[in-house]
Order: structure tokens, then C-alpha cells, then sequence
């Protein structure tokens, strides 16, 4: 349905605008059908949460929440095919599906446990007008196996792989750089976790990730860690650990991990908030618009009379559809959401000055003010290009309002600009690719989406040449700072929200250790040579680490210091083997140049002893991913 194309009047949408994005049309109830039903164990007859319910030929899927339940609505009428299909289960078909306009259809499905690490996936080949599901053999050198027509189902020839639009920033590793010539390290604080979601998505998927899609940081900082809360003035803690690394295990490894204090929820300071949601016509496949009004309605449940709650949407053109509401206000605010329906163009510029200009006349001095973003990040009208969109946001930054960015969908991520616009925008960015994981982002870590603790944090590590003679950060590759950064306030850095953990993670080359690693360092220079070693060289230090960072509202960082000795543990923590657990998977996924002797069989092993209590399941559920990805052969495997 097409978008009107003016720019609504005092940011208000006007009926006409409204009608053009579907908000008003009584008959679609009365056209279509809705279907419904749960997803159990077939054993137990417990609830599946996380199941994904496909509606073949339809281009439907839903996921399951954790009653098991799952909805489509709107579906036209007509007969079709049910898959379901969770990791660690075998897939059930169910066919001759009827739905009836103006009826609901309930469906109880049943999954069998697998006793394979992963199932066959499914497609779809149309054959004249009838669609029939077929299996995919696996992802071979970019092409997918599908059934010959003239042999089906005993032949099989090779076609090329889906293609989509999504978009992701080249991504070069950072490499060996030699201490006596580059002795100091600096980069700015993460908490971004959009690339593992994203990551499981793919896997789910059954097939293994474009390389640049894996930001190896963000895998990491995905999971919570068992690092003490700050006692003093600062409000982070830092924690540090020193072991072999198991890929290379004459490297040694340096973990960094900083602790943000947590601030108890009902002490949490007023939320003045901006729902920003696409409703363009690419947002309509139920894991983008439907998924977002689900993950919403989540929030909305969390605020409280002390919040305020405002919505802009945009398509064509962008309009407010509900007005700064008090938090306790829930049945308006559902309300809204409920209403929102895709259709038309993305003129995502001109939503984000609406939403900017929504919280500023709103500002809670003192409080937390966000506009919270959420769109599969296709810009296509007015203000669209990276660069303009970056400048746009960094000038909105300094009104005091924050930014999180919340993506969703495939075949259409513009992954790289995302993650930008959050970078710039004092902000954080998260990709939602389930019902759970909108649950994790916006219930159980709600604090730490939305509440900043400390700003503009920034890491500067200087090695002792006296023991280091080479290192490498893994990951933050669009993090790095030059050094003279980290003492200028005006350089915008990462920011750690309630309750948020940071870890870094460097591999080292000790002095004195032959290596077969290139190591960066310039040619002999002309005009000077390296400076003497200070005495300090001599100690038991390996390296030095300072800490920058501002008060949510503060102009002016704060300087904090930390040693690290020379003190390798003969047995990690379990934190830091499960940290190596994910780093070599992300090796692995990446077919790093660094992966040295990485093994997949290696990293279950290591991540199955050290699950630790893993209260909300995502440790295992990291194991079954590894699982999936070394049934696709990783490491074998050419990627699309």
C-alpha cells in the first residue's frame, strides 16, 4: 500500500497517513483468517520455547514463546503447509492446513528430541503452481542443493543461493603489532551484542555467516560474566585474568573485563522515551514489523508511572501516532502499537529528527532519555547515505538524548549502518531475531539497554617491552582509537549502561617466544631509536591499563589505572575458558588468519566444562549453536 509523500503537519500524522499505512482498515479482519496453536516436547508435553513455526510458500514464520504459544495474523485463506523446527528436535510437518476468513485455526504441535546434532533444513521449489517442501543437502561453495525436476526426489542439481540486500562493513582484523614499536593499545568500550544474535540466526538457519558479520567482541559480550560489582568511587570494576591460548598455546591471552555497577530497578531514574519503528513496506515478513510490536509490548510492560512514552513512525514520511504518555498508561500505549500495520517507502532521516525533537521537548533533566530505533535499517528516502546519517545523529547526540538501536529481519540488515548510527549516537545496538531474545534486551538486561552509567569509556593498555615483545586486540577492529584520543574529551567513545560488562580479550607473544605469526613493526628509522626501557620495565609487570570515562551527564572524563602482572593461571577460571570457547568459534566462523590450531571439537569441550549456573539457558544454547555450525562442516565450508 502506498505511502503519502508530504511531511505531516506538527509532527502529528493526519488521518490520510494513517490510512496509508494500513492503521485503518476494518474489512482486513473480515478478508483473512488467523491461525494459532502451541509447540511441546512430545515426551514431556512441556511448553518449547524459541520453536520456529513456518507457513510455507507464504514466506510466515513465528516463534514461540515461553507458554509454547504461537500466532499469524492476518493469513489468507486457503490450504497450506506447517513446519515446525527447533535446534534439538526433529522438524514436524503438518499439511492441509485450511484457514477460513474470519476463523481462527488452533494447531498443537509436537517435537520428537533429535538424536543428530542437527536437523535437514527445508525448502521451498515451485513446481507449476504447487509448492512442495524439499531438503537442502548443504551449503556448498555459495550454491544450495535442490531437487531436479525431471528426478525428483532421487536427483538433485546445484542452483545458485538466495540473494539479498543485507549489508555488512568490511571488517579487517587487527594484526601483530610489535611493542618496541607500537607500546601503547587504544579503544573505546563495547556493550553492542547485535552480531551474535544475528550469528544465530544464520546458524538456525542452517547456514554459517558472511565472515564480516562476525564481530568477535560482540559474540563475547553477549553472555554475563561473575565479575564483582565497583565498591568505590568509580562506578566500573576491573578484572583481569592471564592464561595460554588454546589455539596457540605459546601465545599467552590477557583478558580485560570491566563491571558496571547496577542500579536496583525500582531505583532507576525517569525514562522519557521515543519508540522510533519503521513501518515501511519492507517491514511487513512477521520476523520485522510483527516482531517488533511484540518486543515493544515487552517494554511497555516494565514502565511505570514515573515514565513517559511517546511513538513516531515513518514510512514515506514521518508522524508521531501517539503523544509523550505516562508509563501507567499501558492500554493506550498497547493500543498504538496494536494499530501499526506496514506499507509504503523508508524515510528513516526524517523519522529520526521527529523522534530527537519528541524527547527534547519532553527532556527529564537528570532522567534517561532515549529514542529507541527499531527498523531492518533500509533508508531509501530523504536523509539515507551512511555519512549524512552518522553527521545527523552526532548533531542529536548533543541535545542530551540517547540512542538504541534495535534490528530486526533478513534479506534487507544493513548491519554496518546500524551498528554506525549507534556508535555515533552515544547509544547501543542490538539485533532481535526471536521473542527471547527481545525478552533478554528489553526485561531481563533492561537496565543496561537503557540506563547509562558511565559515557564515552575508553581503554588505553601500554605492554612492557621487557616481556612483550608482540600483541593483538581480538576484535573491536571498529573500535580502535588513536592514542592521542584517549586523553581528548571531545571524542565520542562507547558508553556502559546498569548492570553492563566489557571484556577484551588480547593475545600477547612473550619475549623470548619464537612465533609464526607476522608481526607489524616499521623499518629501522633515520632520525631516532627506540627510548631506553624504564626501570618499571624490569618488574614483575606485563602490562598497564588506564580507563576514561564521564558521568551520563558529564563533559569531563575521569581517569582510573590497573596492573596487570606476569602471572599466567596453569587452569582458567571457568569465566575465562568460556570466554576462549567463543573467541576460537569466532575464529572458526570468521576462517580467521589468526585461528592458529583453533578446532571446533576443541571449543565444545571447553565450553561444555565451563556452563557454570546458567540460569537463562544461553550457554547451552552456545553449545548447540557450535553444534549446528560443525554440522554445516565449518571451517570446510565455502560461505554464500
Amino acid at each position: 500500500m502506498r505511502c503519502s509523500s508530504f511531511v505531516p503537519r506538527g509532527g502529528v500524522l493526519t488521518a490520510a497517513f494513517l490510512l496509508s499505512l494500513g492503521l485503518g482498515s476494518p474489512l482486513a479482519a473480515q478478508r483473512t483468517g488467523r491461525l494459532q496453536g502451541t509447540v511441546a516436547d512430545a515426551q514431556s508435553g512441556a511448553p518449547l520455547e524459541g520453536a520456529q513455526v513456518l507457513i510455507q510458500g507464504t514466506g510466515l514464520s513465528a516463534l514461540t514463546d515461553s507458554a509454547g504459544h504461537y500466532a499469524f495474523s492476518p493469513v489468507r485463506p486457503g490450504t497450506y503447509v506447517l513446519l515446525a523446527r527447533r535446534i534439538g528436535y526433529q522438524s514436524s510437518e503438518i499439511r492441509n492446513v485450511v484457514i477460513e476468513a474470519g476463523k481462527t485455526r488452533t494447531i498443537a504441535i509436537r517435537l520428537q528430541m533429535s538424536t543428530t546434532t542437527l536437523e535437514p533444513l527445508r525448502a521451498e521449489m515451485a513446481v507449476g503452481d504447487v509448492v512442495q517442501p524439499a531438503p537442502v543437502l548443504r551449503l556448498q561453495s555459495g550454491y544450495i542443493a535442490v531437487p531436479d525436476a525431471a528426478e525428483r526426489p532421487y536427483g538433485w542439481q546445484f542452483g545458485p543461493a538466495p540473494k539479498d540486500r543485507e549489508e555488512y562493513g568490511h571488517l579487517v582484523e587487527n594484526p601483530f603489532l610489535a611493542v618496541t614499536a607500537n607500546p601503547l593499545s587504544t579503544f573505546a568500550a563495547d556493550v553492542d551484542r547485535a552480531s551474535y544474535a544475528n550469528i544465530r540466526r544464520f546458524l538456525m538457519g542452517g547456514r554459517l555467516p558472511p565472515a564480516d558479520a562476525v564481530r568477535i567482541e560482540e559474540m563475547i559480550n553477549y553472555f554475563t560474566y561473575d565479575y564483582a560489582a565497583p565498591t568505590g568511587e568509580h562506578p566500573v570494576a576491573v578484572h583481569t585474568e592471564v592464561s595460554a591460548a588454546p589455539w596457540r598455546p605459546a601465545h599467552r591471552l590477557v583478558r580485560i573485563g570491566i563491571q558496571a555497577k547496577k542500579i536496583a530497578t525500582d531505583r532507576l531514574p525517569r525514562s522519557n522515551l521515543v519508540f522510533l519503528l519503521d513501518v515501511s513496506g519492507s517491514m511487513m515478513p512477521e520476523n520485522k514489523l510483527p516482531l517488533v510490536k511484540r518486543a515493544f509490548r515487552l517494554l511497555v510492560e516494565q514502565l511505570t508511572e514515573d515514565d513517559r512514552v511517546a511513538i513516531v513512525v515513518y514510512a514515506g514520511a514521518a508522524g508521531q501516532v501517539l503523544e509523550s504518555t505516562s508509563g501507567d498508561q499501558k492500554a493506550r500505549i498497547l493500543a498504538a502499537i496494536d494499530r501499526l500495520e506496514a506499507g509504503g517507502s523508508t524515510a528513516g532521516g526524517q523519522g529520526i529528527v521527529l523522534a530527537y525533537d519528541v524527547a527534547r521537548r519532553h527532556l527529564i533533566e537528570g532522567g534517561n532519555n532515549r529514542v529507541i530505533l527499531a527498523t531492518d535499517g533500509d533508508f531509501n528516502v530523504g536523509v539515507s547515505g551512511e555519512g549524512e546519517l552518522v553527521r545527523l545523529i552526532e548533531q542529536k547526540r548533543k541535545s542530551g538524548v540517547f540512542l538504541t538501536i534495535v534490528s530486526v529481519g533478513e534479506g534487507n540488515l544493513q548491519d554496518r549502518k546500524m551498528e554506525q548510527l549507534a556508535d555515533h549516537g552515544n547509544g547501543n545496538y542490538a539485533y532481535i531475531d526471536n521473542i527471547l531474545e527481545a525478552k533478554k534486551v528489553f526485561v531481563q538486561e533492561l537496565g543496561g539497554t537503557l540506563h547509562t552509567v558511565a559515557k564515552d569509556v575508553k581503554i588505553q593498555v601500554e605492554f612492557n617491552p621487557a616481556r612483550v615483545q608482540a600483541y593483538r586486540l581480538i576484535g573491536y577492529e571498529n573500535r580502535m582509537l588513536r592514542n592521542e584520543e584517549f586523553n581528548d574529551d571531545t571524542k565520542d567513545a562507547g558508553d556502559m549502561g546498569s548492570g553492563h560488562s566489557v571484556t577484551a580479550l588480547y593475545e600477547i607473544i612473550p619475549v623470548g617466544v619464537e612465533s609464526d605469526v607476522k608481526v607489524w613493526a616499521p623499518d629501522s628509522l633515520r632520525y631516532q631509536t627506540v627510548a631506553n626501557p624504564s626501570s618499571a620495565s624490569a618488574g614483575p609487570e606485563l602490562l598497564f591499563v588506564k580507563f576514561r570515562y564521564k558521568a551520563p551527564d558529564g563533559d569531563e572524563s575521569r581517569l582510573f589505572t590497573h596492573t596487570v602482572l606476569d602471572e599466567a593461571r596453569s587452569r582458567p577460571s571457568p569465566e575465562f575458558r568460556f570466554q576462549t570457547a567463543v573467541v576460537e568459534f569466532g575464529l572458526l566462523l570468521r576462517q580467521s588468519e589468526f585461528r592458529g590450531t583453533a578446532d571446533v571439537a576443541r571449543v565444545l569441550e571447553r565450553a561444555r566444562g565451563a556452563m557454570g549456573e546458567d540460569e537463562n539457558g544461553y550457554r547451552a544454547e552456545f553449545v548447540r549453536l557450535v553444534e549446528a555450525a560443525q554440522a554445516l562442516e565449518l571451517g570446510t565450508v565455502a560461505r554464500r
